[in-house]
């Protein structure tokens, strides 16, 4: 996601507000946004005391929000978040989780996933902690890479004692003895 709201020059007169792809604005208190994106004196606002701005419909002052993901709040002046992820309205692609954020949400790559730029697009893609030495086996043990994690595999002549790897005792039998008879 490209932060538009710290290009040069800024996309907003007054305030701006980042959202996933995009970008909102939204004017100091007193001030109306304009289908522009400028913010014009509005008298009408100042008296609302609107936490980012209003619009003005017939006479008739409304405080709004800058996102979808805010809502009005019960006073009606100021913006509650909304959390997209608890709703159950996003669906985050494989290998990603929901994370909120004020006035949008985030998809998260998963525990032992990186994002990178494959083919095109961005895509979670699994870690391989067993090439980057990023894993707790022992010297005794094989890594094996697993989607988002890894595991160990015990050595031939070896044996898992639920903490490492250990050496499996080999039992000398000895030959029996001369008979004498």
């Amino acid at each position: 996601d490209l932060n538009e709201c710290g290009l040069k020059p800024r996309p907003c007169k007054h305030r701006c507000m980042n959202t996933y792809g995009s970008y909102k604005c939204y004017c100091l208190n007193g001030y109306m946004l304009m289908p522009d994106g400028t913010c014009s004196n509005a008298l009408s606002c100042l008296m609302a005391n609107c936490q980012y701005g209003c619009d003005v419909l017939k006479g008739e002052v409304r405080c709004r929000c800058p996102s979808p993901g805010l809502q009005l709040g019960p006073d009606g002046r100021t913006c509650v978040d909304i959390d997209e992820c608890a709703t159950g309205r996003v669906l985050c692609p494989r290998f990603r989780h929901c994370v909120n954020t004020f006035g949008s949400y985030i998809c998260r790559c998963h525990k032992g996933f990186d994002l990178m730029y494959i083919g095109g697009k961005y895509q979670c893609h699994d870690i391989d902690e067993c090439s980057l030495g990023h894993h707790q086996c022992g010297s005794f043990s094989h890594c094996y890479n697993t989607p988002g994690s890894y595991k160990c595999k015990c050595k031939e002549g070896y044996r898992d004692n639920a903490t490492n790897c250990i050496l499996i005792p080999t039992v000398m039998i000895e030959p029996p003895g001369p008979y004498h008879i």
